[in-house]
């Protein structure tokens, strides 16, 4: 079948080429009905237990899952007159931006006071007025400072920075409106400073910088892709061919998606490079076109004898790459599960057009054209020097094959080690370089206030007024004088906060009565007053009207996933130690959402990658019908893999979304190369039955376009270095050294392997 897909290739041509663009232009046709989804959120199905109560949670307490924080600070201090105006101003301005949850809003101009009046407690709005004089400026600092709730999270305890939280509707773009309110505050001016923090800026930042990035690194990528390749083969057709290859499987894959209604996910936006990367596998059918046209002479035998020896080898390079990426659709998380399929798609368009396309574009090149590009290429020096250096790589991983062996497992060893040592979290702020406004503005705030992420433990019982006991208060206050020991927690608030702060306030703003009253009644009088003078989210934040459950709010000054884990237990011990009859805690808020989809995606990732390893050695032992051929070639992709993370552990990385990619990726790639070694070198054994000679030849030719394909792969990812985002970044560094310790891997060890176990190992037609 695979003989007369291409060799119908060779006889039409001018009908495949055609035939390609034709297909292509129908993919593209799908572009407009593209849909762009850069919400975490959305990587957890909508029947996922996390995200169902999260959103329970939120409608039980009139909470907001989305909330911008924006700091003002000012070196002097901000309770003076000028920058109270401002914070007012700035305020009333971010009530107006549309998409804003404006009832919800909270700073120093919004937020409540208690105060004592005759008929009773009295609720209005901190800055009612602001104060002008020295007194009354004096009287705010004072009502600031004697209320706990306010400080840290209204007001940092140096007096220097305050905060406002902006809620926003489910469907508003939190970068659109970080961007509207950053025009207000230059409005405003100096020499206040403004920093905008929180998970929808974050999210859809990124979202943003990521489409930027891609649409700006994708072209460069190939561009430098383009310029090696013609260095190294000197023919603009060939250049063309590869990234033409490229961009059908780009334009199919993506044509594909949008046509089934999936959108452009996180994930997806990937596919690109990886495609690009996988695509570079046609370089080994220019490889071992350009040997053979060189002894044949005649370019219609060279494509057919090309096609007839790479065939094998790349469909199950791609083979193995496809599975690879298809076993993602396993696990449980949607976008991953596109991710997945369409690359796996994408990669079978790959192989599709190398055996179409590729030998196609041949078939129409000039001899004349590729005579030219082989005197540029000045083949007596290429076999003189190139030829000479991949032979004595060659030779050395034969005569020294013990210490190499020796070295391998040396590497291995210690790769292990730094593998126990690797940390799984996932930080989407630490996404953004250390420089960026983001983290800068995050780093800030957590520091100064009680912090940018926010974690909720939700108290629940089945008794009606369970909450108004003075034992389940003072349970509620302990838990979080218990939980605020974690040096990453900034601030906790709760109903006991308030019935504290109401009880001070009817004595005269004692603090020795900011304490839980010992009566029932009691309590519930505070609650009744609060609740009919304040706001309604003032008390239903933290409470429900049947008084059956509390929420406790929990800042956080970092968005690690591993925080929320470790908060986590903290309240099962506790809860463990001191058991609460009727009752139980159960984690919510973004927080917790964080921790749960970081666990589910990316250990759903490494389940998928393990299952795709035995996988890709099945394959590896169908093809060479050999468990122990199967094992030969798995092996360079398992020292890969192992020295990559081990490399991950020891530089102390953590291992997050942009490293649990990569596995997937270093999976294909690296098996790609022992897979196009081993092929050949079978098939040269069995032409000129000699081990060693069979295997510097290797080395010698497939190995050249094995090397060629690392260089060509590590250059196109390694432009990702500039990028503004970490995980670019990461994925370039990362690529880069992939592609080096694979080629290294299989060049090197591979024939030493062979050797070391031919006694094992079956050689049929040779000895």
């Amino acid at each position: 079948m695979i003989k007369r897909i291409f060799g119908f290739s060779v006889e039409h041509p001018k009908l495949i080429i055609f035939l390609t663009l034709t297909v292509t232009c129908l993919f593209l046709w799908q572009f407009p009905k593209i849909k762009i989804d850069t919400d975490p959120k959305h990587m957890l199905p909508t029947t996922s237990p996390v995200r169902v109560y999260n959103d329970e949670v939120d409608r039980l307490f009139s909470l907001h899952a989305d909330t911008i924080v924006l700091g003002v600070s000012n070196k002097e201090g901000i309770i003076n007159a000028g920058t109270l105006k401002k914070i007012a101003f700035i305020t009333q301005s971010i009530l107006k931006i549309k998409g804003v949850i404006t009832q919800d809003v909270l700073g120093l101009s919004t937020v409540n006071d208690v105060i004592v009046k005759e008929d009773g407690l009295q609720v209005r709005p901190l800055l009612d007025n602001i104060p002008e004089t020295k007194d009354e400026l004096e009287i705010m600092r004072k009502v600031l400072y004697e209320n706990p709730m306010l400080v840290e999270r209204f007001i940092s305890k140096d007096g220097k920075t305050t905060a406002i939280y902006i809620p926003i509707e489910p469907a508003a773009n939190g970068k659109a409106i970080a961007d509207l309110i950053r025009k207000i505050v230059k409005e405003v001016g100096p020499p206040e400073e403004y920093y905008l923090a929180g998970d929808p800026i974050a999210r859809d930042t990124f979202g943003s910088q990521m489409f930027m990035q891609m649409g700006l690194f994708s072209p460069i990528s190939g561009m430098v892709m383009c310029i090696a390749l013609f260095f190294m083969f000197r023919n603009y057709t060939l250049v063309f061919t590869n990234m033409g290859v490229a961009m059908v499987s780009i334009f199919w894959s993506f044509g594909l998606l949008i046509g089934m209604g999936f959108p452009v996910h996180i994930m997806s936006s990937m596919m690109p490079v990886f495609l690009m990367a996988i695509s570079t596998d046609t370089v080994h059918i220019f490889n071992e076109f350009y040997f053979r046209f060189r002894e044949v002479k005649d370019k219609r035998r060279a494509v057919l004898e090309t096609m007839n020896t790479v065939a094998q080898p790349v469909f199950y390079s791609d083979l193995t790459t496809a599975v690879g990426f298809a076993s993602l659709a396993t696990g449980a998380i949607v976008p991953v599960k596109v991710f997945g399929l369409f690359v796996a798609f994408g990669t079978f368009v790959i192989l599709l057009m190398s055996y179409t396309f590729v030998p196609a574009i041949l078939m129409v090149m000039k001899e004349s054209t590729i005579q030219k590009a082989l005197r540029r290429e000045d083949i007596e020096e290429g076999k003189a020097q190139g030829m000479t250096w991949l032979a004595k790589l060659g030779s050395l991983s034969l005569s020294k094959r013990s210490a190499i062996l020796k070295v391998g497992l040396v590497l291995i060893v210690f790769s292990v080690i730094g593998i126990s040592r690797i940390h799984v979290n996932n930080n989407m702020v630490s996404w953004f370089k250390a420089k960026s406004e983001i983290r800068r503005s995050d780093k800030i705030l957590n520091k100064e206030l009680g912090g940018t992420s926010l974690a909720y433990f939700v108290l629940d019982s089945d008794r009606e007024d369970f909450i108004k006991e003075p034992s389940t208060l003072r349970y509620l206050e302990a838990l979080q004088r218990q939980l605020e020991q974690n040096p990453l927690v900034g601030k906790t608030t709760s109903v006991a906060d308030y019935v504290k702060h109401i009880n001070r306030v009817l004595h005269q703003n004692d603090p020795k009565f900011e304490v839980i009253p010992d009566s029932k009644d009691e309590i519930a009088q505070y609650l009744f007053l609060m609740e009919m003078s304040a706001r309604p989210n003032d008390l239903n934040n933290v409470v429900d009207y049947p008084f059956r459950r509390a929420n406790i709010l929990v800042q956080l000054k970092s968005w690690d996933a591993g925080i929320m884990r470790k908060l986590i237990q903290a309240v099962e011990k506790y809860t463990l130690d001191h058991p609460l009859p009727e009752a139980k805690f159960k984690p919510a808020g973004i927080a917790y959402f964080n921790m749960v989809w970081n666990d589910e995606v990316l250990w759903g990732m490494i389940s998928s990658f393990l299952a795709s390893l035995v996988l890709v050695l099945g394959i590896l032992i169908f093809e060479y019908r050999s468990f122990k051929w199967g094992i030969i070639s798995f092996i360079p992709l398992l020292a890969t893999i192992v020295i990559i993370y081990g490399m991950v552990g020891w530089i102390g990385k953590d291992f997050d979304m942009p490293i649990s990619v990569l596995s997937t990726l270093s999976l294909g790639m690296a098996i790609d190369f022992a897979i196009h070694f081993v092929s050949r070198f079978k098939q040269r054994y069995k032409e000129a039955p000699n081990l060693e000679e069979a295997l510097v030849w290797t080395v010698s030719r497939p190995g050249k376009g094995i090397m060629r394909n690392a260089i060509l792969f590590a250059l196109g990812f390694a432009v990702m270095m500039f990028a503004s985002l970490t995980p670019y970044i990461t994925v370039g560094i990362f690529m880069a050294l992939i592609m080096i310790l694979s080629s290294i891997a299989t060049l090197i060890y591979l024939p030493a392997l062979i050797v070391h176990f031919k006694k094992s190992l079956s050689f049929k037609g040779g000895r």
